[in-house]
């Protein structure tokens, strides 16, 4: 089904789009260009909104704002935004009451002309994304990158070729209850993100294998043999299975062994490059490098994954630096949401940094960057509303005592970028990995990394 059919088949349905954010915009102008009958319902209000909510006026929607935009939602089809779960009991209700509930990537794989390599995981999959993109691009494919990253790709599938290939990072809203079927599905790892939101840990990994659940025998799936849970998930699948690892053999798939990258075929097996000669640091770069490219294994060529691992300068807000100012190194990671995110980042750092962490509580635990800290940083300043929480977390470890680590907690986001820098010294490392979403104080990392570079960048 192409999407202008997918219009003509909805056109005389009463529509709601749950969310008035990046992913739906396109697809409410498309939809009232088609005549279609659409309300639009957001937790702003009109004054909020401001010329937005004017301009979709115009356009011909009907707006329901405000703290009660979920009531009465009694409607054909319904429009999710990813945050709203499937579970949530506005939409349960009108889903018995008889709406269709749906999403704007639901639709997508429905009516997408190209094959599809669709990437989630706890973390690494936005860089991972990324790389798979610059491969397929590398080796002269149309690529057309989307899902959590980039645009919105729904309403651009008229101009996608069958030849395209899209490129999607899909995080756990997006795929929870969602039909979906890649040609090529990656996991990256799985850990506990996202408690906030999804039921439980249950219900999240639940969410991540839809990623593969309507796969065939012609479809691949890759998975991380290092990771303590995704390797069950290949007796589950139809599909065919790589694996990457940075500790053992797989005889189908990508690993390393004595600091070589290494391709497994059927047993086969054909050195790529040398782990070293990769331009992002760290080995959860490596990680991800042998993710991609066990993902594009039938697509790109071993010399072009090597070109680009030796050329690629990385993700904006992925252990990125921003500035050497008075001898202090400051780098941005603020796409470090999870305390497993952050402990990468700090492995991959050859000096312990005077670290900046806190944000939105997601009710994950930070154990284990308790420990992390302890062990890897100079000093921590936490800011945001799991600040007590992750100094709590360092002060209970079994290593704080000896670590000496100095720890302080500043309510405010640009007094803790301010304290840290007066902290450091020439040769340190000045970084910003929160281990936490952004949601306390920012819209979303992104907002957060670019105002933490406008702050350093006016020191």
């Amino acid at each position: 089904m192409t999407f202008e059919e997918y219009i003509r088949s909805i056109r005389d349905k009463r529509i709601c789009i749950v969310g008035i954010g990046v992913s739906n915009e396109p697809l409410i102008t498309a939809l009232l260009a088609a005549g279609c009958h659409v309300t639009a319902c957001d937790r702003r209000t009109a004054e909020d909104m401001g010329e937005e909510a004017d301009k979709l006026r115009a356009l011909g929607a009907t707006l329901q704002l405000g703290e009660d935009y979920l009531e009465h939602l009694d409607y054909d089809i319904i429009f999710r935004t990813p945050g709203l779960m499937p579970f949530d009991p506005h939409l349960e209700k009108a889903k018995e009451n008889g709406s269709v509930i749906t999403s704007e990537m639901e639709v997508f794989f429905q009516t997408c002309p190209c094959p599809v390599i669709a990437v989630t995981g706890s973390d690494g999959k936005t860089t991972t994304t990324t790389i798979i993109s610059e491969l397929l691009k590398a080796a002269g494919r149309t690529v057309n990158l989307g899902g959590n990253i980039g645009n919105p790709l729904l309403c651009e599938t008229p101009h996608m070729k069958p030849y395209d290939i899209a490129v999607l990072e899909l995080s756990s809203f997006q795929l929870h209850s969602m039909p979906c079927h890649p040609a090529v599905s990656v996991i990256t790892n799985i850990s506990p993100n996202h408690l906030d939101k999804h039921k439980d840990y249950a219900d999240y990994i639940d969410a991540k294998k839809s990623i593969y659940r309507m796969q065939n025998e012609n479809d691949v799936l890759v998975l991380n043999a290092d990771d303590a849970l995704t390797p069950s998930f290949a007796s589950e699948a139809s599909s065919r299975k790589r694996f990457f690892s940075l500790k053992r053999a797989c005889e189908n798939g990508v690993f390393c062994r004595d600091g070589v990258i290494i391709r497994g075929k059927d047993g086969a097996e054909t050195p790529i490059m040398h782990a070293d000669e990769i331009l992002l640091p760290g080995e959860h770069n490596c990680m991800n490098y042998m993710a991609a490219f066990a993902a594009t294994a039938d697509f790109v060529p071993d010399e072009i994954c090597r070109r680009v691992a030796m050329e690629f300068r990385g993700v904006e807000h992925r252990l990125e630096t921003v500035r050497v100012y008075n001898g202090v190194t400051y780098i941005n990671d603020s796409i470090g949401t999870s305390p497993t995110r952050t402990a990468a980042g700090l492995h991959a750092l050859k000096v312990k940094p005077v670290i900046i962490v806190g944000g939105y509580d997601k009710h994950i635990p930070f154990d284990g960057l308790g420990d992390e800290l302890c062990l890897h940083a100079k000093a921590v300043f936490a800011t945001g509303d799991t600040a007590d929480k992750i100094l709590q977390a360092v002060k209970a470890s079994r290593y704080y005592a000896e670590s000496g680590l100095p720890t302080e907690k500043i309510d405010n986001f640009d007094d803790a970028v301010f304290a840290a820098s007066r902290c450091a010294v020439p040769g340190d490392i000045v970084l910003l990995s929160p281990a936490c979403a952004a949601f306390d104080h920012f819209k979303n990392f992104a907002e957060r990394g670019r105002h933490f570079k406008k702050l350093v960048m006016e020191l």
